[in-house]
């Protein structure tokens, strides 16, 4: 079996990764590392789960160590598509560079940019960024690119499906031509693929695995709930959890509203679990991971912000509260536990408005999840009638919202057709001898007051015998052509 201490790492690199718990490398790691101590360009393709950060961050550190820096110059990037997986490639590299002079800048947004600007005025070897902020900083005049030998690209599939492209390609054409790339993607879709044969030098290409696959050490299951009500789902979800051993578990949702609305609701019955998406605030986000992985926090309610590369130990559990949009997102989502040879368990609700997406991901698995047969308690859901479509008891020009009168005549029918309503306080015989209506009676036509005269003016009687004014304006003249005097207050 081999071990790190086969891949020609340096001695300083070997051992901040023995002091980590580490001897044994992964796939990933055993092909990729050789290759780019060389200086070779990689095009690694493997699930997420399979150690990338790791595969990059080690060779980059041995490679770096041996050159000479540069004031101010960057010798290496490394581009992220999330703040989260940014952060986490930062903590990696400052664990495995300990016993190497070397400094580096994390740049996100979200945060002081005066704080990294400070950093960069003194000189880092290591850029480790997301596209926006690291574009917006050389914009600024505060980094220069020209001295990077080093560019890695981390979860590229992932920036093709948040629109980065245009940007690492700007920024590949911002780098030396002869810089070292190290390209690593879990799928290989069209557009990555042009990229790589665009930028990349002649890449040594390392598969580590089929391409959206699901770990052998993920048991997957599908709970079915016959509910299209969303609070159905949410139900089902907590009778799950009450009925599983939970040490930790995240729990995915398509939408960031839904984030917001499951993890409430779990709170609320009890459980201890926070929301994490992108519109919530950096600070925040981070402080919800870390309690996350330090085990005060059980439940971590997501979007798929923390679907790819975060590297959150010992994930036992993962429940996809919808099936996700994209097929291939279910493998990232699951992949969140059964890391590092660990065993994990993934659940689905399935309601009957995920069917199409549930579909699209047992066809890329190649496999169906088994059923979960769990005795759920729908009857908190009562005789609650389905959320009213939009345009049903829309407010009215009053603005009240005041729904229709019950006594409203169906479309089509004048409501003079229909007998005036009997008041209640009559006896049941006089509401049964209740006359048929009469003939239409001609109804007294209201006279509107006019502009410039108070309401309650009666307007002035005036003589049959008076001839009607020959003025265009008809009865009246408006106000705008009298002469002040005839106008009244």
């Amino acid at each position: 079996m081999t071990k790190f201490t086969d891949l020609g790492l340096g001695a300083e690199v070997l051992k901040a990764v023995a002091e980590t718990g580490y001897d044994t490398p992964t796939p990933i790691q055993e092909q990729a590392i050789p290759v780019a101590l060389t200086g070779l360009d990689v095009l690694g393709i493997a699930q997420t789960g399979t150690g990338k950060t790791a595969a990059f961050t080690l060779p980059m550190i041995e490679r770096l160590a041996a050159g000479r820096s540069r004031a101010r110059m960057p010798r290496a990037i490394v581009l992220a598509p999330t703040r989260e997986l940014a952060d986490q490639v930062a903590e990696a590299f400052e664990k495995y560079a300990k016993y190497h002079k070397l400094n580096w800048a994390l740049l996100i947004g979200g945060v002081s940019m005066a704080d990294q600007v400070a950093k960069l005025d003194k000189g880092v070897d290591v850029l480790i960024c997301t596209p926006g902020r690291l574009l917006d900083l050389f914009e600024r005049s505060k980094v220069l690119l020209t001295g990077v030998q080093i560019m890695v690209v981390d979860e590229a599939d992932r920036m093709l499906d948040m629109g980065f492209i245009p940007d690492i390609e700007r920024i590949f054409k911002l780098t030396p031509a002869t810089r070292q790339t190290l390209f690593f993607s879990a799928t290989m879709p069209p557009e990555i693929t042009r990229l790589t044969q665009q930028f990349l030098k002649n890449p040594v290409r390392i598969e580590a695995s089929r391409p959206a696959t699901t770990n052998e050490n993920i048991t997957q299951y599908v709970l079915k709930v016959p509910h299209r009500d969303a609070r159905a789902k949410r139900i089902a979800l907590r009778t799950l959890l009450r009925s599983l051993d939970i040490k930790n578990g995240i729990v995915f949702c398509n939408r960031k509203s839904d984030v917001d609305i499951v993890a409430k609701s779990l709170a609320v019955h009890g459980f201890n679990a926070a929301p994490i998406h992108g519109d919530l605030d950096q600070s925040l986000r981070m402080k919800t991971l870390e309690s996350f992985r330090n085990g005060s926090l059980t439940l971590l309610v997501a979007s798929d912000v923390a679907a790819r590369g975060l590297d959150i130990p010992a994930v036992g559990h993962v429940f996809n509260f919808d099936a996700p949009i994209h097929a291939d997102d279910y493998v990232h989502r699951i992949g969140r536990t059964g890391r590092a040879g660990r065993t994990g368990e993934a659940y689905l609700l399935l309601s009957p408005g995920d069917e199409k997406n549930y579909d699209k991901v047992v066809k890329l698995i190649k496999q169906e999840p088994a059923t979960v047969e769990l005795d759920v308690d729908y009857s908190d859901l009562g005789d609650a009638p389905a959320r009213p479509r939009r345009g049903d008891d829309r407010k009215g020009k009053s603005g009240r919202g005041d729904k229709k009168p019950a006594d409203r005549a169906p479309r089509g029918r004048k409501r003079e057709d229909t007998p005036a309503p009997v008041p209640a306080s009559e006896p049941v015989a006089a509401q049964e001898a209740a006359p048929e209506p009469a003939a239409k009676a001609e109804a007294p036509v209201r006279e509107k007051p006019s502009r410039g005269r108070d309401r309650n003016d009666k307007k002035p009687e005036k003589s049959r015998a008076e001839p009607r004014p020959t003025t265009p304006f008809g009865d009246h003249t408006p106000a705008f052509i009298l002469r002040p005097t005839e106008i009244k207050a």
